[in-house]
């Protein structure tokens, strides 16, 4: 007699030879080792996971941001690693520059076209420009600094569609077989500009680039500037290779590692409403905004928080 209930329990051999999925329980952490939990006084918190992602209420931002309550942001957005608003009416880009604040002066992007207001990047598709985000990076790693974090806000959202996805990349670093943490270690990566941005230049438009935006170093995996927490920085875009090893072991390894962002214990996704407002860190996560609204028209202003060395 077949033996049913003995074939039920085995588990399917995965369809990738990478270690990408792996069934049951995963690490997922929202805090740093050692570190305690906040006691919120000002903040209404509405987790997204439990680890990871947060509705953050009893707030206005049109409102000047001081004294506890600016210390509680702080320390929602390292706990949370992307907080969101909802209901921000009147919300300016002042009000934007204000926010942003709380953490850093602004760092422009030199591939993004900017409003009057210095520092705000304007990033609008429609019928005539499709958006082109639909790819799992981490901001301006191919600088020597990379951003800290962004405060990102709708100014026009698509009737449906056009919402944004994070990936959690302490997580994704905590669940990484023990022999691959061991083996990334104290590798470095080179991240680069030019195989995403550059596939819109011609040669003399990337030389000019070139002279001020020159390939950099980070490790692969990093510690947090402020929470001290080991976190994966290596993302598919700005990633190029990693320093030390043949092209075929960088291209097997990076394959391994850039993929984590894809697995759904990690990931939180946002629907946008006119009056929504992110903030999220740049050094502890990924994102991806979601291509699925064209010909629909999405306007968003984004501000990069200026970053630290990562070494």
């Amino acid at each position: 007699m077949h033996d049913i209930a003995a074939h039920s329990v085995q588990k399917p051999e995965p369809i990738l030879d990478k270690p990408l999925m792996h069934y049951g329980s995963r690490v997922l952490e929202r805090l740093a080792p050692g570190a305690e939990r906040t006691d919120y006084r000002l903040l209404q918190i509405e987790p997204l996971t439990p680890h990871f992602g947060a509705v953050i209420g009893g707030v206005d931002l049109t409102r000047p941001v001081t004294g506890t309550l600016a210390d509680e942001l702080r320390q929602a957005l390292l706990e949370w690693k992307v907080i969101f608003f909802r209901g921000q009416n009147g919300f300016t880009p002042d009000h934007q520059l204000a926010l942003s604040g709380l953490w850093g002066p602004p760092e422009p992007n030199p591939f993004f076209a900017t409003t009057g207001t210095a520092g705000i990047s304007r990033l609008a598709k429609d019928a005539k420009a499709a958006g082109n985000k639909n790819i799992w990076h981490s901001d301006h790693s191919f600088m020597a600094n990379p951003s800290l974090g962004a405060v990102l806000r709708a100014v026009e959202v698509p009737a449906v569609g056009g919402d944004t996805m994070w990936a959690d990349m302490a997580a994704a670093y905590d669940n990484l077989p023990e022999d691959l943490k061991e083996r990334i270690e104290d590798l470095t990566a080179v991240h680069d500009w030019e195989a995403s941005w550059g596939a819109l230049m011609n040669e003399e438009q990337k030389a000019a680039f070139r002279a001020n935006w020159p390939q950099v170093e980070h490790p692969v995996v990093v510690r947090h500037p402020r929470s001290g927490r080991r976190t994966l920085y290596v993302n598919e875009p700005f990633t190029r290779y990693i320093k030390g090893l043949s092209d075929a072991e960088s291209r097997e390894l990076l394959d391994i590692l850039v993929l984590q962002a894809r697995i759904p214990e990690y990931q939180i996704r946002f629907h946008w409403e006119p009056g929504s407002i992110a903030v999220w860190d740049n050094i502890a996560v990924q994102h991806y905004a979601i291509n699925d609204y064209f010909p629909q028209r999405r306007v968003m202003e984004r501000i990069a928080i200026a970053g630290v060395p990562l070494a």
